[in-house]
């Protein structure tokens, strides 16, 4: 069957992701191949001292991709797009979304960029015996608490960016349990919610009064491959104004970005693991064993299907990073250059390959907001050196590059030396990985391993829920999720495997003395910036 009749037929998934600054669309035929994509650029804002996005923004950038999807079908394929065989979506993890009974947003969206709640974190960390990040809503949910914010009395429903999308267009209150489970803990021999720590929770809180429980407020956990409800008339004419699309899909469980990286990389088996690199960068290894303590740097999530996965996550990642090729973009216009976007990126990362291993002395703090691994809750972008420093632009490039880096190898060294934790296959996907060779063979650098990009890295998040979708509606009986990946998805994958050059990686070790050392000079430029 030809890719006309495959869409006219609705032999096809669509995944939709709202990613930190691009909401992007992907529309996959059965066997994961893309058909047509679409993309909406947005950005977060920050209203009084709170990362957020607006919930119109949410809808406004909603329908905006999906008509730059049904028109790039239209111009490939010459067909209307009105039936789909299923949909998923996915978004940023953890933050808060908490509505009243009658669905009332009760505060601005707080989105996982916020570090606002470290007393409650630390708390409930202690209380729990589990790590319990910033950026978790059960953290936002404790930290109002202890604010005596008037709102919390209030809220009925209490779910993630993503849950909320799906439940606007289903009815559901749902989430996949890789979601979830930067929620709340999970119990990965349940597959839900740990309950003895909902039930500590709710001590926790008795003395408030509130008339709800924990249990009653939270989404309802669903493993990957379990439906999830299905597209209403009135989800069907939020997601298309336009009326054409039909209700009645079927909708896969919401999935943060964690689960779709996982699922665009092949990475849900044991000993597998990907780093995803945008403007956060977090990096996933599924667990063969529980770690023997708790660690503040290390959040504990899942897989998709529900197994355990040590996630190393940081708020900075290329924000820095693209801040400085902007610049270098500006100059070019200012002399009356004419530079294709993609290829200044191109040349300044590998103009970056043409330094020293150890940048030449420099150092550069990308944090553009706070960074919990390294003990920060507001950050100032830095870059020092000095004056004797190889002040050259290949050093600066790649001192930029390494430092994109930085903070996520400082937490996962804790995993590879402290726990012995072994990796057989590491993926890298995002846009840090954009230009062939050269994010690759820095992330080689800065985990001693062999990293690979899939021909397929660059679709990213919006392609793994679409392959969520398509496992869901598509699997057979018994199949597993890790089955349907590497025997129907990437068995005839092809990409590049990039191993460690041991110059490299002396080079980053190197880099990192200096990295931790100077912290506390990121420390005074907080503290003397505010």
């Amino acid at each position: 069957m030809d890719k006309k009749e495959i869409v006219k037929e609705g032999r096809t998934s669509l995944g939709i992701e709202f990613g930190s600054t691009r909401i992007k669309a992907v529309l996959i035929e059965e066997g994961g191949a893309p058909l047509a994509s679409g993309s909406y650029e947005w950005e977060n804002q920050y209203v009084n001292g709170i990362w957020t996005y607006n919930l119109d923004d949410v809808w406004k950038g909603l329908q905006s991709c999906y008509q730059n999807l049904v028109g790039d079908v239209k111009e490939k394929y010459d067909v209307e797009l009105t039936q789909i065989g299923s949909i998923g979506f996915s978004a940023m993890m953890h933050g808060y979304l908490a509505f009243d009974k009658e669905d009332h947003l009760l505060v601005p969206f707080r989105t996982w960029r916020n570090t606002i709640t470290e007393e409650a974190a630390s708390k409930l960390t202690k209380e729990f015996n589990y790590n319990i990040p910033q950026r978790w809503s059960i953290a936002h949910l404790y930290q109002a608490i202890l604010n005596k914010e008037e709102h919390v009395k209030d809220v009925a429903f209490l779910t993630t960016l993503a849950g909320y999308v799906h439940y606007k267009l289903t009815g559901k209150k749902v989430l996949g349990v890789g979601d979830a489970s930067g929620m709340f803990p999970i119990d990965i021999k349940i597959g839900n919610y740990d309950q003895t720590m909902i039930r500590q929770f709710n001590n926790l809180i008795r003395e408030e009064g509130f008339l709800w429980k924990l249990e009653e407020i939270l989404p309802q956990v669903l493993m990957a491959g379990e439906a999830a409800g299905s597209l209403t008339e009135e989800g069907a004419r939020l997601l298309d104004p336009s009326g054409r699309l039909k209700a009645g899909i079927l909708v896969c469980p919401p999935e943060g970005d964690a689960g779709t990286g996982m699922a665009a990389t092949n990475s849900v088996g044991v000993r597998t693991g990907n780093i995803s690199a945008g403007t956060s960068v977090f990096a996933m290894i599924v667990l063969e064993r529980e770690l023997s303590k708790v660690y503040p740097e290390i959040d504990l999530v899942t897989t998709p299907d529900g197994a355990l996965v040590a996630m190393v996550h940081c708020n900075n990642c290329t924000s820095d990073l693209n801040a400085w090729v902007n610049i270098f973009d500006q100059f070019a216009k200012s002399i009356g250059a004419k530079i294709d976007k993609n290829t200044l990126f191109s040349v300044l990362y590998n103009k970056a390959l043409e330094g020293d291993a150890d940048c030449g002395g420099l150092i550069s703090y990308n944090y553009f907001s706070g960074e919990p691994v390294t003990g920060f809750d507001e950050g100032a972008p830095l870059f020092v050196r000095k004056a004797e420093d190889q002040f050259n632009l290949a050093n600066f490039m790649r001192v930029h590059l390494y430092s994109s880096l930085a903070a996520l190898k400082a937490g996962l060294d804790l995993l590879f030396k402290s726990e012995s934790v072994k990796v057989d296959k590491m993926f890298g996907h995002g846009g840090l990985f954009k230009t062939k060779g050269v994010g690759q063979r820095v992330a080689a650098a800065a985990m001693n391993t062999s990293v690979s990009v899939m021909e397929t890295a660059g679709e990213g998040g919006a392609w793994g829920i679409a392959l969520l979708a398509d496992y869901m509606k598509n699997k057979n009986e018994s199949e597993s999720l890790q089955e349907y990946l590497s025997q129907k998805i990437f068995a005839d994958q092809s990409g590049s495997s990039m191993e460690p050059v041991k110059e490299d990686v002396e080079g980053f070790n190197q880099f990192m003395k200096r990295y931790m050392a100077g912290l506390k000079i990121e420390h005074v430029a907080v503290d003397t910036l505010k």
